[in-house]
């Protein structure tokens, strides 16, 4: 049985405050918690249901995992989910760092007030797809350690780093103009499917509701956009922020193919 306490930490762990207070995140599932485990990232405790815990006693021989039984019950008062799994672990929230000089060889993405838990997640997840190791995040981001976000990046939170910087300083530190390219995606920008795009840079995406920041548009050196294909006046107003994303990232993959 869980004390108090235990649970009181995992439940504090759901709000921002709590993760920078313990400096902890929650994984649920026994996908996440193998990604954890093999990542660089450092599992402290690790609550399991009896029958969990006596398939991996053998396998996960982790001396800096606490392994604590917790019954059906107590995971449904902790867990995040409809469906509690059968595993929750916590995680030391990482320090991610990363050099200009590294930034300036790549493509990263910058994301500028994308508040939904889902999309950022999802965006974490196409960025590892895609090979895209660092992403920048604005202040008034979702928190990249909400146990929705983590659910959703189902993973690659341990490959890819989400940096959370002032965007203004981060863009005015960066070098501009043709040989560091940073793209911004806006309903009027050249067609992307009919531009060249270079393999390394920034990609700019906004929120769905307000779109990139008009403080930010003086450092876009390129406007994009992903047309319709709908010419009717029924068509979307855009396209969700993690869809654009995908589309977006796989097009710049694409042409790196066929110009490299």
């Amino acid at each position: 049985m869980l004390s108090k306490n235990k649970i009181a930490l995992i439940n504090s762990l759901k709000s921002k405050k709590g993760r920078l207070k313990n400096n902890l995140f929650i994984a649920e599932g026994s996908k996440l918690f193998d990604e954890m485990l093999h990542s660089s990232f450092k599992t402290k405790f690790v609550f399991g249901k009896k029958d969990w815990l006596s398939k991996i006693e053998n396998h996960h021989e982790n001396s800096e995992c606490e392994y604590f039984h917790i019954e059906e019950n107590e995971m449904k008062k902790v867990s995040s989910l409809t469906s509690p799994q059968e595993v929750l672990a916590l995680v030391e929230i990482p320090k991610f760092k990363y050099e200009h000089s590294e930034i300036e060889k790549e493509l990263s993405l910058v994301l500028d007030r994308v508040q939904d838990p889902g999309n950022l997640g999802t965006i974490i997840r196409i960025a590892d797809w895609y090979g895209i190791k660092n992403i920048f995040c604005s202040e008034d981001t979702v928190d990249a350690f909400n146990p929705k976000v983590i659910q959703a990046t189902m993973g690659s939170i341990a490959r890819v780093k989400a940096h959370y910087v002032d965007i203004i300083s981060f863009l005015k530190n960066n070098p501009n103009g043709s040989n560091f390219p940073i793209y911004g995606s806006f309903l009027d920008g050249l067609n992307i499917y009919k531009t060249k795009l270079e393999n390394h840079g920034l990609i700019v995406l906004g929120s769905e509701s307000h779109g990139i920041s008009q403080e930010i548009l003086p450092f876009i050196s390129g406007k994009i956009t992903i047309p319709s294909f709908n010419d009717t006046l029924n068509r979307p107003e855009s396209l969700n922020v993690a869809i654009a994303t995908g589309i977006i990232c796989s097009e710049f993959r694409r042409n790196l193919m066929i110009y490299d």
